[in-house]
């Protein structure tokens, strides 16, 4: 080959390695961003009055008051509002029966959206659900509900060529000439009083429990219950995968079966996590009649990630020099003691390296837990309760509340933030190995 061509032939890959990191990193920031942006949004926010008083009633927290100041200057901007109303009320109830039925469905959808937007009104009974006992706790979203309050929506369906159009017709039209018109305008300008915005760091968020479905709280129990099942996978598959890997590399002698039998862990690597998932539910739940817990979930998981385990040991053991082992040996050393003394140690960053990728997929995982081990909603459990008991978990709530909770867009932050907790978990986890796979290389190069 031509010089010319030579140096032509290295910078086009050169070129091409160049390429694809830059892709790779517009993807990651691509993909990055958003979770990043809006989960931040969970602990960061602009908050109302409203998340005040929760925090005050449920945690003790705040100044006390402080805050109930707060909340009577809230209650006495809003209090036009709802005297408004009121003397609606009491002039539709000395009125004709026909004004009454003219006025009863709007009069009971605007009561129900300001109670959505302020919680219940004075006087009322209190509510419940939690969700009902207090306003919109977030300002983003109490701008959204304000929209709800100022307009109705209908469907337009005149043009027989489209489906139904979505319109918004304000509600101040419903009620033109009476005293509720009057509280349109007063909303629009004055949400700011009634609800006293305040920017606010909720570093709790990654410690409180949740309330009502993730209405109110945090996700402390989805982080405790991943660091279970996580570290519970790991301990029943690093021993066993060690072991295994030991003794394919040490002790077995090449043959037929071993090659079949390494095929089947490479086969099982691949295997869809959701068979494992099904296995545990046959096998575990139902043959060995265990309760679901986090035990069954961590003992799925580990053999959801024995194989990587032990294909990484293998490696890593046979990627030690022989000479080591030749050595050791010839110096006098058993067998068992020159692996435990001289192999593993110098196999151990790829050892670890295995692990700890295991440890990323097993944090991740949805699939073999959702029969095994989670749950929406639950207390953070203790540690001898997860021999029977289940726990929430970080994927699985990730899953659960992103398509199957009553009110998805209520509770979008929350998504996001399980998201950024559970993505910058498994960087850590990959930030410790590189760590320690970075300084065992060190000591056993010195």
């Amino acid at each position: 080959m031509r010089l010319q061509t030579r140096k032509i032939l290295d910078k086009a890959f050169a070129g091409s390695g160049v390429l694809a990191i830059v892709l790779m990193a517009a993807a990651l920031i691509i993909l990055l961003a958003p979770i990043i942006t809006r989960g931040i949004g969970a602990i960061f926010f602009t908050a109302t009055v409203e998340h005040r008083r929760f925090m005050l009633e449920k945690f003790e927290r705040g100044d006390r008051a402080a805050i109930e100041a707060e909340i009577a200057a809230a209650r006495a901007a809003r209090e036009p509002v709802y005297r408004a109303i009121a003397e609606f009320e009491e002039g539709l109830a000395a009125g004709e029966a026909k004004e009454r039925a003219k006025h009863s469905k709007s009069l009971k959808e605007l009561k129900k959206a300001l109670s959505v937007l302020f919680g219940p009104a004075p006087g009322s009974v209190n509510p419940m659900l939690m969700r009902d006992q207090y306003g919109q706790t977030r300002w983003e979203r109490a701008q959204v509900k304000l929209a709800r309050v100022l307009y109705r929506e209908e469907w337009d369906y005149s043009n027989p060529t489209k489906g139904g159009v979505r319109v918004m017709k304000p509600r101040a039209a419903d009620f033109a000439g009476t005293p509720v018109e009057e509280i349109f305008p007063c909303l629009e300008q004055n949400l700011d009083k009634m609800l006293l915005p305040r920017r606010t760091v909720y570093w709790q968020f990654l410690t409180d429990e949740s309330f009502d479905s993730h209405f109110f709280g945090g996700i402390w129990p989805e982080i405790l219950g991943t660091f279970y099942l996580t570290f519970g996978a790991m301990l029943l598959a690093i021993p066993i995968g060690l072991i295994s890997a030991i003794y394919l590399t040490e002790y077995a002698r090449e043959s037929r079966l071993l090659n079949l039998l390494r095929t089947c862990i490479s086969t099982l690597a691949g295997v869809p996590s959701i068979v494992f998932g099904l296995f545990g539910l046959a096998f575990f739940m139902t043959t060995l009649k265990l309760p679901k817990s986090v035990l069954v979930g961590s003992m799925t998981l580990a053999l959801l990630v024995l194989p990587t385990v032990i294909r990484a040991s293998e490696e890593a053991i046979r990627s030690v020099p022989v000479t080591y082992k030749e050595a050791a040996l010839s110096l006098g050393a058993g067998r068992w003691h020159a692996i435990c003394s001289i192999i593993l140690p110098a196999a151990l960053p790829g050892i670890l390296t295995g692990i700890v990728i295991s440890m990323g997929r097993a944090a991740g995982e949805t699939a073999p837990i959702i029969f095994t081990a989670a749950v929406s909603v639950g207390k953070p459990l203790l540690f001898w309760q997860t021999l029977f008991k289940p726990t929430p978990a970080l994927s699985w709530n990730i899953y659960n509340l992103a398509t199957e909770h009553e009110a998805v867009d209520e509770i979008r932050h929350v998504q996001y933030g399980l998201v950024l907790v559970l993505v910058s978990l498994v960087l850590l986890l990959n930030l410790v190995a590189i760590i320690l796979r970075a300084r065992v290389s060190k000591r056993l190069r010195s």
